[in-house]
């Protein structure tokens, strides 16, 4: 199969080279694995002898010292200090899926030892992202140690109000951190620029995970009620904050991800499997379950219902409480979708009207909820292949959230925009970012953005690419396949699902379904059913109707589909192309 000829969708498809062919055909030999996962291992990167503790990653090795993240010593002192005391502990934390399992993750260790914890999430509209002068302040009054989650490594302010008030501050986050930091008792943070850990693709429960293990360090053996707390119960939530904050599933986080499916296969947390019930998985959990059907419900009550409600689910032990807080979250998840469907395509309308010849696409508009501009801004990303912007304006000023390709750096390029004085605040990680606005400064920021980002080349990236680690027919697509390729899992931001080409095959049954997916089946042989997410709202379900009665070469990620009890191979059907004469 030749490669270079664009596909329908304008990208090119590249084969694995003859080193990655090599190098799986040696790890499937020296390992008794079959070669098409020897060959997926290695265009991961995955080395002969390294194999083994891949395919079966454990915890216990590939846990760092978390004494190596700077101030975590500091840090696990004083949290131990507070528990032995029986100090008032309050949680602040982010209304993401990242910042209410970081929330639900010290709830939950905390009860073990016999504590309650104050607990402040902000409301998105009213209060924003991060600590906030007054909640801080107000949580001064009755609590002696503060711990932030998720937040804080930026917020000078607030943090000298809650110091102000007589309590002492933590801060457990993974957000880049700027020149100066916040003067508290300890910021835990491997974005630190005087951090030399090598975790910085930790997400916030990550961190928060390793303050945990490190406090249970410095309590032993004295714990209180006499039993340390296993933190490996609690690795779930961690995995789901890891997969829904698009951490890269390498190393450490590989670890987490994989345990915590483990673990959330057990449903020991409450509100997780009344989450579970209410998006209908019937199936064991994998990241793409935790990616696309529980985290966007967790994310909904900080999008467009109430910022708590995440956490709260998390956190809940009893399974009526729980089955309504899930129950509330599915229709807040399916209100939002309404919202963002609006606002996506006047986002479009704009993009395409102003050009993409730059390193930036943006939009902005007058009362566009500010709990979907990040959602938005991920799905023009997806479509133009450019670092995208997306703001919502009330009364002068804008709430934004922008999302970035790989090799271009948005959150710093947010910061410099800030110490410019073109936006009020913001901040972020290379990928995504967030930023406040006033509505006067709006074409002169995104236009020193958008040069910013050009000097990182972000004004040259073409149609994005595909790596495909080998070809399958339909028939050749098994569930014995499927189960051999989830060894090598999981899959995520860093570690892409394999994608496989299946050339020459014909077309059947091809139409739309839902919200603007493509629903075909293809044959040669045997037959295989496919499935493109949003496949109209893009080139590719306009292109494949049009091409439908010829015959194509079809680019996917085999996933097993589940429904009432039978089990099948299913392509998540990504390009398609004609094939050459």
């Amino acid at each position: 199969m030749t490669e270079g000829k664009k596909s329908l969708t304008g990208r090119t498809w590249h084969l694995p080279n003859a080193e990655t062919e090599r190098t799986g055909l040696a790890i499937a030999q020296r390992h008794g694995l079959p070669e098409i996962v020897g060959r997926v291992l290695a265009a991961r990167n995955v080395g002969i002898d390294d194999a083994p503790h891949y395919l079966a990653p454990t915890l216990r090795e590939m846990m760092p010292d978390p004494s190596s993240l700077i101030d975590m010593d500091v840090a696990a002192d004083r949290l131990a200090r507070a528990v032995r005391d029986g100090e008032k502990i309050a949680v602040f934390g982010d209304y993401d899926v990242d910042g209410g399992s970081s929330v639900a993750l010290l709830q939950r260790w905390l009860n073990a030892m016999g504590l309650r914890a104050g607990v402040h999430i902000p409301d998105r509209i009213d209060e924003g992202y991060g600590p906030n002068d007054a909640a801080m302040s107000a949580l001064a009054k009755d609590h002696s140690l503060i711990i932030c989650v998720d937040c804080g490594t930026l917020s000078h302010g607030p943090i000298a109000a809650a110091i102000a008030g007589g309590a002492d501050v933590i801060v457990a986050d993974h957000h880049i951190a700027g020149e100066t930091l916040p003067d508290c008792t300890a910021i835990v943070n491997p974005n630190r620029h005087d951090d030399d850990s090598g975790l910085p693709q930790l997400c916030a429960a990550g961190v928060v995970f390793l303050l945990l293990a490190a406090t249970n360090r410095a309590l032993r053996p004295d714990f209180p009620g006499g039993k340390e707390p296993d933190l490996r119960q609690w690795l779930d939530l961690v995995a789901l904050a890891t997969v829904a904050d698009v951490a890269p599933l390498q190393g450490l986080n590989r670890a987490f991800v994989r345990q915590g499916l483990s673990v959330m296969r057990q449903r020991r947390n409450v509100g997780i499997a009344a989450l579970a019930d209410v998006a209908r998985m019937d199936a064991a959990p994998t990241a793409f379950h935790l990616g696309f059907l529980l985290g966007p419900r967790v994310n909904a009550g900080g999008r467009i219902g109430e910022a708590d409600m995440g956490a709260r689910l998390l956190a809940c032990d009893e399974p009526e409480e729980a089955a309504g807080l899930a129950a509330m979250l599915d229709q807040y998840n399916s209100d939002r979708r309404e919202i963002e469907a609006q606002v996506q395509l006047a986002a479009i309308e704009q993009v395409e009207a102003r050009g993409i010849e730059g390193g930036l696409v943006w939009a902005a508009g007058e009362g566009w909820h500010p709990g979907v501009v990040g959602i938005v801004a991920s799905r023009l990303k997806e479509r133009f292949n450019r670092p995208a912007i997306v703001i919502g304006f009330a009364d002068g000023e804008g709430k934004g959230s922008g999302r970035s390709v790989t090799g271009v750096d948005l959150g710093r390029t947010i910061q410099a925009a800030v110490r410019e004085g073109l936006l009020l605040k913001g901040g972020g990680h290379k990928l995504a970012a967030g930023l406040t606005i006033d509505e006067d400064k709006l074409a002169e920021a995104m236009a020193w953005i958008d040069a910013a980002l050009c000097k990182q080349g972000a004004d040259s990236i073409g149609p994005r690419s595909l790596t495909l680690d080998g070809a399958l027919s339909p028939r050749g697509a098994t569930l014995d396949l499927c189960g051999l390729l989830e060894q090598a899992g999981p899959f995520g931001a860093g570690s892409p699902a394999p994608r496989f080409v299946f050339p020459d095959v014909r077309i059947e049954r091809a139409r739309e379904v839902g919200d603007g997916h493509l629903s075909m089946t293809i044959s040669d042989g045997g037959r295989l059913d496919c499935i493109a997410f949003r496949a109209f709202q893009s080139e590719l379900g306009p292109a494949i109707m049009e091409n439908r009665d010829r015959r194509l070469d079809v680019v996917g990620r085999l996933q097993i589909d589940e429904w009432q009890g039978r089990k099948k191979p299913k392509l998540f059907l990504e390009d398609a192309r004609i094939p050459l004469d």
